[in-house]
Parts: structure tokens; C-alpha cells; sequence
């Protein structure tokens, strides 16, 4: 697959559209981390371990590095842990749980330590390659689940199922995002402009950019 082409013409799709003072200070912070000395602020460290495997499962290295060489799995971790907001954590902290017990489940590891890529990958796709029908399934259970939780309902149970997707689909968005406003594919894969100039508001995309989304 040609990744730098499908980034070139991926908008901001997943309702991630401001790189706001926060977001850019998260991203500078985590070009320099070693990954190596990674310690997680967010997730545990045998999640962080599964999270490094999962990021490079949605963006390997093609003809553009890989998630974890553009440190998206810092970036995931951080942004978790610094800037979202206190219920979101809480659910994505229920949802790892949720998925990281179902990776161990399926692939018979006894720590997540164990389980390997091809495993998580197994377990990641089969979450999301479901049929529009189970999609919307999953969105309504989740969006019924939120409510309750909203309402203050103690009785509001999630399916492991569906938090498991929720955790799927999060890492999968989240870890596009981050990658496309990491430096490298910012200049080097997006339509890259330092010094902004004429505004063109109803321009063809192609001609104005061959085609590439705007980095922001």
C-alpha cells in the first residue's frame, strides 16, 4: 500500500481539526523521548509495550516511517495522561482493560508481555473489520453506555465487546492524528506552507496542492 499517497488525501476526518498550544506542546515533547526509556504516564507499562506494537499495526513503515518511529505511541500516552478530559481517560482507561484482557484471552498468553504483534493484530483487525451493521451496533451501545454514565446510573454496563472496539477504533484514529501532525510527515508527506500567503477559499484541491491535505 502507498501510504504517503492515502495521507495525502486523508482530511482530518475523525473530528481532530485544531492543533491547539497543548497538542503541539505534546508533539514537541515527544520527538526527543528515546523509546527505549519510554516509562507510560497513562498506561501501564505492559500496555505501553502492546500500544508501540498496535501503532505500528495501523501505520508500519512503508515508503514513510512507521507510528513508533514518528513516536505516535508517546504522543497517544501523553495526550491521555495531559490533556483529555477527566470521563474520556476514565473510558479509555475501562477500554485498554477491556481489549488488553481479550488480547491475552485469544492468543493464550499468560502476560502482555507475551502476546506478539501478529496476535494483536489478529485481535485489533477482527474488532474493526466488521460489517457497517455491527459498526453501528457498536456506536449506539456506546453511545447508550455514555448517556447512563451521564445520567449518573450506576446500573449502565458496557459489553467487553463493544468497549473493546471502542479501544480499537480510539488507537486507530488517535494514532492517524498523531502521525499527521508529527514534523516529518507535516512537511514532507502534507501540503506544507511556513509562510502562509494568499487565502484561496473554493479552490481546486489538486491544483492547489497536487492533491494533499493541508498540514497544520
Amino acid at each position: 500500500m502507498d501510504r504517503r499517497k492515502a495521507l495525502r488525501n486523508m482530511g482530518m476526518a475523525m473530528g481532530y481539526t485544531v492543533a491547539t498550544p497543548t497538542l503541539i506542546s505534546l508533539m514537541q515533547g515527544c520527538k526527543t523521548e528515546p523509546a527505549m526509556t519510554w516509562e507510560p504516564d497513562f498506561f501501564t507499562k505492559d500496555q505501553g509495550a502492546a500500544l508501540l506494537k498496535l501503532v505500528d499495526i495501523v501505520l508500519p513503515k512503508t515508503d514513510t516511517p512507521s507510528a513508533s518511529e514518528m513516536q505516535v505511541h508517546l504522543f497517544l500516552d501523553r495526550f491521555a495522561a495531559e490533556a483529555m478530559e477527566p470521563k474520556k481517560r476514565d473510558f479509555l482507561k475501562l477500554t485498554t482493560e477491556k481489549f488488553m484482557q481479550k488480547a491475552l484471552t485469544e492468543s493464550g498468553s499468560e502476560t502482555l508481555a507475551d502476546v506478539d504483534a501478529e496476535a494483536l493484530e489478529k485481535v485489533f483487525g477482527g474488532l474493526l473489520k466488521i460489517s457497517k451493521e455491527d459498526r453501528e451496533a457498536n456506536f449506539e451501545a456506546l453511545q447508550k453506555y455514555e448517556e447512563g454514565v451521564a445520567a449518573e446510573d450506576s446500573s449502565v454496563l458496557l459489553d467487553d465487546t463493544v468497549a473493546s472496539f471502542a479501544f480499537a477504533n480510539t488507537v486507530r484514529d488517535m494514532s492517524i492524528w498523531g502521525y499527521k501532525t508529527s514534523e516529518y510527515v507535516g512537511e514532507e508527506v502534507l501540503a506544507y506552507l511556513p509562510i502562509p500567503g494568499e487565502y484561496v477559499g473554493c479552490g481546486d484541491v489538486q491544483e492547489l496542492t497536487g492533491g494533499k491535505a493541508w498540514s497544520l
